[in-house]
């Protein structure tokens, strides 16, 4: 996305384990870039034999039983997902120089300022020597979407073999960094959910994240962060090691997709505001840094800083949000996930989950505590693992076969590890909550008993999609689907296709129907105070000091937040048609804050 002439403005964000695990294969031939979720091999397997076979490649299966398999299934992945997407993109640019209709069917999927779309206008226009000219023209311009892959940092579980620990390469998030970087894809690896030390200082065992002689990366590091206090500790930190980010992507706290890393209520438009303002601060800092690391580890040393850009994503829904999130705040990339799950040709999802999510109102999409890593994870009501779910419960059969352990990372009751989904986990921690039955209000026994079974099999629930949508065998314990939009889902109410989604975020076509959607800005400030609501009704142990400095804090920076939205939108020209009403609704919201109270210490 650093490349001249930039195709797109809009990325797809990594969503699940399923959902975008082939999206490259789908959409990369258009210039559109995603990201692959590298984190279940056993997913990862079963898509390279079904696309080996769908187009007609070589497979050799990769088991258990071979040394380095998760490393190995990874990278062999990827090498498919490559090979793929170069020979469908070759494809993509014969089809265009031979056939008007698909190159102006592709031409009204490229942005309106496009530098691209017009001189492939132009072209059009001049009739002479049309296929040669444009055979040219593509073969200089037009190149794939990027094929990005996420690690989710907290991921990292140990590895054994029967009871002998593995070696730190071997956990999780190791392997899977491993996989990337012996593939032939060059593109990035979106770290996501916050710093993993250990993971990052294996980052230096490679020789591709450090620049060349032409000061060019050929595997670069993108941070998923939520503030700028966050990307300058991680930036630093990696920088201190010789290693550059080269993408910034900053994800709003709650109005995203999956789990929600909630700031402490430092809303999105003053966050990108500082990254705006401090945007040189970031480079010039990592860039000493990394000079002087890579001084005493006696290797290439950039004069100049490399490329660095700022990427955004979350709730965004509108061509208007769109512009404005590029045009004011400088980003290079605005990402598009949730509404993507309503497109076939881009995403990984069965046909019911599709409809369950098309007819998905406000109320239906909430902010869950099913996330065995404790971490709140947006998800919709009525899926297939839900009633699964409730149904193992009310049979006392709470808990999950946890046939992957991916999750399996508390040490509570053993080396090992255990996940708090799996059905041992949850009989130990129902056996000993039985224990304090006597001791407890009924009411705050049912509370602890629900936070104990509404954990859910998230590594099973989030691949199933893929299987079911390809007609995939699942073997083990019925799971169902579990799908992770976010809040934004409510107001795009039907399946859509690829031109037309592309045209909607252009502002040249519209997919929504509803008109009430409110303004990113006013959903997410909407999120921000429910959650400090329910962060204090949900207290059950007695309040701390620092509990009620923290929540005074989140208030004051909700009050700052909205502050800031005010003076932006009456000094500037955004929001013409709406502005209004935006404001109207930020001030039903600050007169709500001012009127919640946060409790107060308690004396003896």
């Amino acid at each position: 996305m650093t490349k001249n002439n930039q195709l797109h403005t809009f990325h797809i964000p990594v969503m699940g384990l399923a959902y975008t695990i082939d999206s490259p294969i789908r959409v990369a031939k258009y210039g559109i870039s995603s990201v692959v979720s590298i984190m279940d091999d056993e997913l990862i397997e079963k898509m390279n034999a079904f696309y080996s076979e769908k187009f007609d490649l070589p497979y050799q299966e990769i088991t258990k039983k071979i040394h380095d398999y998760r490393a190995e299934r990874i990278t062999s992945y990827l090498n498919l997902v490559d090979k793929i997407v170069k020979e469908k993109f070759e494809n993509f640019k014969t089809e265009l120089s031979e056939s008007k209709s698909a190159l102006e069917n592709y031409i009204a999927m490229l942005p309106n300022k496009s530098e691209i779309k017009i001189g492939l206008q132009n072209l059009m226009e001049d009739g002479f020597a049309f296929k040669e000219n444009i055979k040219n023209y593509l073969e200089k311009n037009l190149y794939p979407g990027d094929i990005d892959v996420n690690i989710m940092t907290k991921l990292d579980k140990d590895n054994f073999i029967k009871d002998e620990q593995l070696p730190i390469a071997f956990n999780d998030a190791h392997a899977a960094l491993r996989g990337f970087v012996n593939s032939t894809v060059e593109s990035s690896v979106v770290l996501s959910a916050g710093m993993n030390p250990r993971l990052y200082s294996y980052f230096e065992s490679f020789s591709e994240f450090f620049p060349d002689l032409n000061n060019k990366l050929k595997k670069k590091i993108t941070l998923k962060v939520s503030d700028f206090r966050s990307a300058m500790i991680q930036g630093n930190f990696l920088a201190k090691k010789g290693l550059w980010v080269s993408e910034y992507r900053i994800e709003s706290g709650l109005n995203c997709g999956g789990h929600a890393f909630a700031t402490e209520g430092i809303l999105l438009g003053p966050i990108l505001e500082e990254f705006k303002q401090k945007k040189e601060q970031l480079i010039q800092s990592a860039h000493e840094l990394m000079v002087k690391s890579l001084r005493q580890k006696e290797m290439h040393v950039p004069e100049q800083p490399l490329d660095l850009i700022i990427t955004v994503q979350g709730g965004v829904g509108t061509a208007e949000e769109h512009d404005f999130l590029h045009e004011h705040y400088n980003v290079n990339s605005v990402g598009w996930g949730s509404p993507f799950l309503l497109v076939p040709e881009a995403t990984s999802v069965d046909k019911d989950t599709r409809a369950l999510l098309a007819h998905a109102k406000e109320d239906d999409l909430y902010l869950s505590h099913i996330s065995p890593l404790g971490i709140p994870f947006n998800t919709v009501r009525g899926t297939t693992n839900e009633k699964l779910k409730l149904k193992r419960i009310a049979q006392n059969k709470a808990g999950s076969s946890c046939p992957k352990r991916f999750l399996a990372l508390s040490k509570e009751y053993g080396p090992k590890g255990i996940c708090s989904s799996s059905k041992k986990y949850q009989d130990l921690k129902l056996d000993e909550l039985e224990l304090q039955k006597d001791v407890l209000s009924p009411e705050i026994f049912e509370k602890k008993k629900s936070s104990i079974t509404e954990k859910a099999c998230l590594c099973v629930g989030l691949a199933n999609a893929a299987y079911l949508e390809n007609d995939i065998e699942i073997k083990g314990q019925a799971q169902g689907v579990i799908i992770c939009p976010g809040p934004n889902m409510a107001y795009f109410d039907q399946e859509v296709s690829l031109s037309k989604m592309v045209q909607h975020i252009y502002g040249n076509a519209s997919v929504l129907t509803v008109t009430d959607r409110p303004n990113l800005f006013v959903k997410e400030l909407k999120m921000y105070l429910d959650y400090l609501k329910n962060e204090i009704k949900d207290v059950t142990e007695e309040i701390s000091l620092g509990q009620i400095k923290k929540w005074n804090s989140f208030k004051n920076n909700l009050f700052l937040g909205i502050g800031y939205y005010e003076d932006l939108l009456s000094t500037g020209s955004y929001f013409e048609s709406t502005k209004k009403e935006i404001l109207r609704q930020f001030d039903v919201y600050k007169n709500e804050l001012i009127a919640f109270q946060i409790p107060e210490l308690k004396t003896v």
